[in-house]
């Protein structure tokens, strides 16, 4: 059987970390969601960034914004083919939503990375962007930062699906699972709202590695490759205290979902490890798997699904983290750094992006004659 169905038995909800046009229009994804099982699909600046500016399959769609707007800008060029991908995906995925009862089925857009320090200008362009698709099956992504822990509060309590995105450490769960809660208290309909809480692998292995690499100690070098599956071990049974204990009864009654942890960076960055460690090792009911391209087909491939993995060795877990901490590398202080430097990174895809839309602009057949003529 496929791998990836197998993974569906388990409770896990594959997600795809990747949107092209021609990934929709040549049916590829429709084909995913078929015979894969895919339940979503996941976008942020970075990918944008490649898919748009990195070849020529959207000049096309480029080169018609200017018949409607002579004056767009590469802003304006860029939402105009990217909420198109959005909307196309998500209509893709629609039966996956209906059938799901809202459950899955969801595309997710990122609010610009350039707010992720504004909670108003974030909580204002949210809503910009999902009445802009025009589609119930749409995830707005907000950054777990200190300003955008109260706009997710807030546009939870609105009613708006939410995939909360650059999360790194279990303070940063916290955070968002307590934003999420007091959300829905305050939402009027709370079973309408579906949520994730998309919490960073790979990235964690790659910064704490490098740190173990300068320290001597034997026990140092056993923890390579071991502490971003630690932590999300850790998290996912904070998760299932959470949502599953007397915390969140009252709202369970009420009909509001679970927040699902969503895995993400799941693709292996290290290639002495496997290239499905993120998977084989993260497998668990009530979570979303968000994959690389590269990595469901390797999954596909030679992927092992041997039960909810993410609720095995939770104490070695544990005990791998004290351990980290017994060598004074504190992991709140890497999952901080990570954030930023993921904020960052973000903030340079979307500010090249739109530099290379700014001159493609100028090299698309037409556009510059019309934009003097304007």
């Amino acid at each position: 059987m496929n791998p990836l169905r197998e993974l569906q038995k388990q409770g896990q909800s594959i997600w795809l970390d990747y949107i092209h046009r021609k990934l929709i229009t040549d049916g590829e994804l429709e084909r995913l969601v078929r015979e894969d099982g895919l339940r979503g699909v996941t976008s942020n600046p970075t990918i944008f960034q490649k898919a748009i500016a990195g070849g020529t399959d959207y000049d096309e769609a480029l080169r018609a914004v200017p018949m409607k707007d002579p004056r767009a800008d590469a802003t304006k060029l860029y939402e105009e083919v990217a909420l198109e991908d959005i909307r196309m995906a998500a209509d893709t995925l629609r039966a996956v939503y209906d059938e799901t009862g809202g459950a899955d089925g969801f595309v997710s857009l990122e609010v610009s990375p350039h707010l992720a320090h504004e909670t108003t200008r974030t909580i204002a362009e949210a809503k910009r962007l999902r009445a802009a698709v025009n589609r119930p099956n749409i995830m707005i992504k907000v950054p777990a930062t200190a300003k955008g822990i109260p706009a997710i509060e807030a546009l939870i309590a609105d009613g708006l699906s939410i995939n909360i995105t650059l999360m790194f450490a279990p303070s940063h769960y916290e955070a968002v699972a307590g934003a999420y809660i007091r959300g829905l208290e305050r939402c009027s309909d709370p079973q309408k709202v579906s949520s994730v809480a998309s919490f960073f692998v790979s990235r964690v292995d790659t910064m704490v590695d490098r740190e173990l690499q300068k320290l001597a100690p034997p026990e140092a070098q056993v923890l390579r490759g071991k502490i971003g599956v630690a932590n999300c071990k850790t998290v996912y049974q904070r998760f299932r205290e959470i949502f599953y204990g007397a915390e969140f009864s009252r709202l369970r009654n009420r009909g509001a979902r679970v927040q699902r942890p969503l895995w993400a960076s799941t693709g292996t960055k290290n290639p002495h490890y496997s290239d499905v460690l993120y998977v084989e090792n993260l497998i668990g009911a009530d979570t979303v798997n968000t994959m690389p391209a590269a990595t469901l087909d390797a999954f596909r491939d030679h992927g092992r699904v041997r039960g909810a993995t993410i609720e095995e060795k939770v104490s070695e877990a544990r005990s791998a983290l004290l351990q980290l901490k017994q060598l004074q590398i504190d992991l709140e202080t890497v999952g901080n750094k990570l954030q930023e430097e993921g904020v960052d990174a973000f903030a340079s895809s979307f500010d090249q992006l739109l530099a290379a839309l700014d001159k493609k602009r100028l090299s698309l057949v037409g556009f510059e004659g019309q934009s003097e003529r304007a």
